[in-house]
C-alpha cells in the first residue's frame, strides 16, 4: 500500500511564477523566484506547442509531466487542474498555474497555502504566487505582463522583478528560474528547450537570472541576417589580424580557407557554435566579442 505523506512531511516550495504563450512567437514559457533552493529544479514544466505549468506551494512534481499528457490531448486547462486535485488528499495545499499553446489558462491556490496566497489567470498568462507580502505582488506580475512587448523571456524577467518590487516572498530571495519552450528551438534546432537558465542560490537571483539572459542571447542564438558580414575587404583583415592577436594565427595569410580554418577553432573555443557559417562570412556579435577581447589584452598590458 502507498503511504500518504502528512502535510508536515512535504517539502514547502513557497514562491510566485508566471506560465505564459506568446502568440507571435508561439513560445511557452515559466518563470519563478522563492526563497527555496534551486526552485528551477521542481516548479517549471514546458512542452512546445502543448503548454507551460508552474506547480509550487507543498508541490507535486507529477503535475507537471500529468498536465503536459492532458494538454496534448487538448484538454483545457480549467480541466486539467480538475483532474490533477480530484483525489489529491493534499489539495489544499498545492498552487498550479497552467497555459495552454492557444493562450487559455487556469490557476489554482489552496485554501491551506500560507498567505498571502493567490493568483490571476488571463489570457495568455497566469501568475500566481504564495507566502507572499501581499496580493499587491501577483498583481504587479500580472500588471507588468500585460503592459510589456517584446521577447517572451525578457516579459518574463521584467514580471518577476515587478513582483519583488512589490514586496515578493516574504521570507526573501534564493532562487529563480526561466524556461521558454519553441518548436526546434535548443541547441542546434534537436530540441524545443530555447532558453532553460537557473539561478540555484544567490542573494539577487533575478538580477543574476537577467545577466545570464544576455549571456544567452550572445552564446545560442543564431546570426540574424543584419549580422551577416562579408569576410572580405576590411572585415577580413580585421578578422585575420584579430586571430593572430588572439593566438589563432590563419596558417597562410590573406587565404581564405585558412582564415576560415582559424576562425572555426576559435568560434569553436569561445563556444560561439550557433553562430558558426560555412559561407564567407562572420558574425557581427563575434567580431564585437573580439574587439572586446583584444581591448581588455591591451588594457590589461598598460595596467
Amino acid at each position: 500500500m502507498k503511504r500518504i505523506m502528512r502535510h508536515d512531511e512535504i517539502p514547502l516550495v513557497s514562491t510566485y511564477s508566471i506560465v505564459a504563450y506568446d502568440e507571435a512567437t508561439a513560445e511557452l514559457g515559466v518563470a519563478v523566484q522563492s526563497k527555496f533552493l534551486a526552485v528551477g529544479a521542481v516548479v517549471p514544466h514546458a512542452s512546445a506547442g502543448v503548454g507551460a505549468i508552474a506547480t509550487q506551494s507543498f508541490s507535486n512534481t507529477s503535475f507537471g509531466p500529468r498536465s503536459l499528457a492532458a494538454l496534448q490531448l487538448k484538454t483545457p486547462p480549467e480541466d486539467v487542474l480538475a483532474d490533477l486535485l480530484r483525489d489529491d488528499p493534499a489539495r489544499e495545499l498545492r498552487q498550479v498555474g497552467i497555459v495552454n499553446a492557444r493562450g487559455q489558462s487556469a490557476t489554482f491556490t489552496g485554501k491551506d497555502c500560507f498567505p498571502y496566497a493567490g493568483g490571476i489567470a488571463e489570457h495568455g498568462f497566469a501568475a500566481q504566487g504564495n507566502t507572499l507580502h501581499g496580493p499587491d505582488v501577483i498583481e504587479a506580475i500580472a500588471q507588468s505582463y500585460r503592459s510589456s512587448k517584446g521577447p517572451l523571456a525578457e516579459r518574463l524577467i521584467a514580471a518577476l522583478a515587478a513582483g519583488q518590487a512589490a514586496g515578493g516572498d516574504r521570507r526573501g530571495m534564493q532562487s529563480a528560474s526561466l524556461l521558454i519552450v519553441r518548436e526546434n528551438g535548443g541547441y542546434g534546432g534537436f530540441n524545443d528547450r530555447a532558453i532553460d537558465l537557473r539561478v540555484d542560490d544567490h542573494d539577487q537571483p533575478i538580477t543574476e537570472l537577467a545577466r545570464l539572459l544576455t549571456l544567452h542571447r550572445l552564446y545560442f542564438e543564431r546570426t540574424r541576417k543584419e549580422d551577416r558580414l562579408p569576410l572580405a575587404g576590411e572585415y577580413l583583415e580585421e578578422v585575420t589580424v584579430s586571430l593572430r592577436a588572439l593566438g589563432y594565427p590563419p596558417a597562410l595569410e590573406h587565404d581564405m580557407d585558412a582564415v576560415k580554418k582559424a576562425l572555426f577553432s576559435y568560434i569553436g573555443t569561445e563556444n560561439f557554435d550557433e553562430r558558426w557559417s560555412e559561407d564567407a562570412i562572420i558574425d557581427r556579435k563575434v567580431l564585437e566579442f573580439m574587439r572586446n577581447q583584444i581591448a581588455t589584452q591591451k588594457n590589461g598590458s598598460h595596467a
